[in-house]
């Protein structure tokens, strides 16, 4: 008996024993919750370091203070309990997505189309956000059908999440989730600029993104889901919808260093969460090459704040313009704010003023797909006092490719809202379609991401803006490509003599005749008899713009595009494609023509005029790479070839746009027989288009809305003409290679 009673209390005593250890086990990790919770709400919510309260000691500054265990999570110090508890159980849950994890990518089994919910009526929108709409809108994406979407994008204005700012959207959450494809946010994506609020301006967003994609500025890395957010550039609402201003770096910019080395001018912030590093220039600034310029004044109470070095700083700020400052300085610093990222990174980006960074723990924009090693100085914030050395040791090559490096990106992906929503975009589209995704170099080299298109290929061999760069050449034959628009009816039509002369080149490797006539297509009899295969392809839409329809018919580099009435030589057509060979990336051709700034009308004009300027090589009679068919055809709006096939005019000028704006360079005009000029107006006098007295107020009028759609003229004057060497020089007519051209 008294066996078992001794049992039973020892039974008893372990019972309480593993109690007490489970309970001690609960009551660990709720103080442990809490403690990390306590730091999110008085801390900055970054990573990295948590910096001592700002005193003028130096020593307090290197000092550093202690490294939180763990990213922090993004709740607002002012919020219940309960609500507390929810955001957290929703964040963990959301921090684990990934693409495979949260995405259903059987939504986009019809292509990667972008749907945009309408705005609802009463809902205020912002001038970004607004922006942000068009962008995806007007993008090669869109689609008007939820049911054709592989992506969605919320109507409601998520950019400016502070509370305290007057473009807040409230109900945000309720908003969302009324969504009729809300999915627990599956598929969607959310755009933010600004997060948190005073004083410690977290990254909470105040509503639960659930499975969402965040498309979001200033974004902490361990907050970060890579591949699967976008960390997007901050940007004002003064930034250009489309085109943008040009980057500030001229070609004869030689020595590529400045009056300045380094240069800062901002905000210091005397209260709540802000950049200690900003209050910590004034140990490095030197008056000379070194000029860090801050400012407490800002904000309704900074003077009841207000340290001792505010009067000096103060002072010293209106010393300097910043313009001046800016366009002047080889590197920009550009230290956090409130948050991790600053206008200061795009200013400094176009300005092409080299951004040395200091913001410990800022996912960089685009960090996915561009290198910003080859752009930008990436500084640690606890080693400001290193930050001279360091740009001085940079030398002078490195510097000049540095700043080439910011003009290039700038232009790529930055100097508009249009260029960072469709860089999102095509981000996502390559997670999406892994298989034919963009290498980094498409992204990072001339053109850019935005231009390759990867439905093409993912081979850069195949592109004609990496031959140099991969040490290859383009292939040595062309495919002539023929619009004829007219009936077949006699061996001696121009059409005929065309091509027999370009079937006589070397280069030639096939001819294609676009049949675009409404009669019927003549037996081959009709056709005359070459060395060179003859394909004739008839128009299934007998419109302008499918004369630059990528068939699978051409195979090789160089496209020989031909209007019916072209009159060309053999020796002419073969100086024009090896001119064409130097230069694959640009149109290389013979009639020119150019555009001018009409000041009385306030808009572009067009001329056909012989000067010695030009601005387009007109592509009936005109070498350029097979590219250029895949991008007219797939990467312009149907508004813009729509505005084409209706005026059944303007093709040409549409190539010529598109050239251009890909490449920032003019097309390249090679010599002209003198005959042509009195034979195209021979012609113009009895069926040709260019006789048509509506035909030039057409093209004012494409010039126009062809600038409209890009944002920006793309065209280019120039006035280099290439001629055969020899050509004009008193030698023996056996040295002349071209003696043909000559003649005519």
């Amino acid at each position: 008996m008294q066996a078992k009673k001794r049992y039973l209390l020892v039974s008893l005593g372990a019972c309480l024993l593993l109690l007490a250890y489970l309970w001690g086990v609960q009551i660990g990790e709720f103080h442990h919750q809490s403690h990390h919770l306590y730091k999110v709400a008085q801390g900055p919510g970054l990573a990295g370091p948590r910096w001592p309260e700002w005193s003028h000691s130096l020593q307090a500054y290197l000092d550093g203070a202690e490294q939180e265990e763990d990213g922090p999570l993004v709740i607002h110090q002012h919020s219940s309990p309960r609500e507390r508890r929810e955001i957290r159980n929703n964040i963990y849950k959301s921090r684990r997505c990934r693409m495979d994890t949260c995405f259903d990518f059987s939504l986009c089994r019809r292509g990667f189309k972008v749907y945009v919910y309408p705005e609802a009526k009463g809902e205020k929108i912002s001038e970004s956000y607004q922006k942000i709409l068009t962008a995806v809108q007007e993008s090669r994406f869109h689609t008007a059908d939820p049911r054709e979407a592989c992506l969605f994008v919320l109507s409601v204005d998520t950019l400016d999440r502070d509370q305290l700012s007057a473009q807040y959207v409230h109900n945000v959450r309720a908003k969302i989730q009324s969504l009729p494809s809300w999915n627990d946010g599956r598929n969607h994506l959310i755009f933010n600029l600004y997060s948190g609020t005073w004083p410690d301006y977290t990254e909470e967003l105040g509503f639960d993104i659930g499975q969402a994609m965040l498309a979001k500025a200033s974004v902490d890395v361990d907050n970060f889901r890579p591949r699967f957010d976008v960390s997007i550039p901050l940007f004002s609402k003064d930034h250009a919808q489309k085109g943008g201003d040009k980057g500030h770096l001229t070609l004869n910019n030689v020595p590529p260093s400045r009056k300045y080395l380094l240069v800062f001018k901002g905000k210091r912030y005397l209260t709540g969460i802000g950049s200690e590093t900003r209050n910590a220039l004034y140990h490095i600034h030197n008056g000379d090459d070194i000029i860090l310029l801050t400012t407490c004044k800002h904000g309704k109470d900074w003077e009841k704040h207000k340290d001792g070095r505010c009067d000096h700083d103060n002072e010293e700020y209106t010393k300097f313009g910043y313009q001046e400052l800016l366009h002047n300085s080889s590197f920009c610093l550009v230290p956090r704010g409130r948050r991790l990222g600053s206008f200061r990174f795009l200013e400094a980006l176009q300005a092409a003023c080299i951004p040395v960074l200091l913001s410990n723990g800022w996912e960089l924009p685009f960090s996915e797909v561009i290198d910003w090693s080859k752009a930008v100085i990436i500084g640690d914030e606890r080693l400001l006092l290193q930050i001279p050395s360091i740009t001085r040791s940079v030398d002078h090559d490195k510097i000049l490719a540095l700043r080439q490096q910011t003009q290039f990106l700038w232009d790529a992906y930055f100097s508009s809202v249009a260029k960072i929503v469709l860089t999102t975009l095509e981000i996502i589209q390559d997670r999406v379609n892994s298989h034919i995704s963009r290498s980094r170099l498409m992204w990072n080299s001339l053109p850019g991401g935005l231009y390759t298109l990867p439905e093409f290929s993912t081979d850069p061999s195949l592109f004609p803006f990496y031959f140099s760069t991969l040490g290859k050449s383009p292939s040595l034959e062309f495919t002539a490509v023929v619009q004829v628009l007219t009936p077949l009816q006699s061996q001696l039509q121009p059409v005929v003599k065309l091509i027999i002369a370009v079937a006589k080149s070397k280069f030639c490797a096939q001819i294609i005749v676009l049949w675009n006539c409404d009669k019927p297509l003549p037996p081959r009899s009709k056709w005359p008899t070459t060395s060179v295969p003859i394909t004739v392809i008839e128009g299934e839409r007998k419109t302008m713009s499918s004369r630059f329809f990528p068939h699978d018919a051409i195979r090789t580099d160089a496209v020989l595009s031909l209007d019916e009435d072209s009159v060309l030589s053999t020796n002419e057509v073969d100086f024009a494609f090896i001119v064409w060979h130097s230069f694959p990336d640009r149109i290389v051709g013979y009639p020119a023509r150019s555009h001018y700034w009409d000041a009385g009308k306030a808009r572009w004009g067009y001329t056909s005029k012989w000067t010695n300027e030009y601005s387009m090589v007109l592509t009936g009679a005109a070498f350029y790479h097979r590219y250029y068919h895949y991008l007219y055809t797939h990467y312009l709006p149907a508004s813009l070839l729509g505005m084409v096939d209706q005026m059944a005019n303007c093709e040409d000028i549409l190539m010529n746009f598109l050239v251009s704006a890909v490449t920032k360079l003019p097309p390249i005009k090679v010599t002209q027989k003198k005959q042509y000029k009195e034979t195209m107006m021979q012609q113009g006098s009895k069926t040709s288009r260019w006789a048509d007295p509506d035909h030039f107020a057409q093209r004012q009028t494409c010039m126009n809305s062809f600038s409209g759609w890009f944002g920006f003229m793309p065209l280019l004057h120039s006035q280099m003409r290439l001629d055969p060497v020899l050509f004009k020089d008193q030698v023996s007519i056996l040295r002349k290679k071209y003696r043909d051209i000559e003649r005519l």
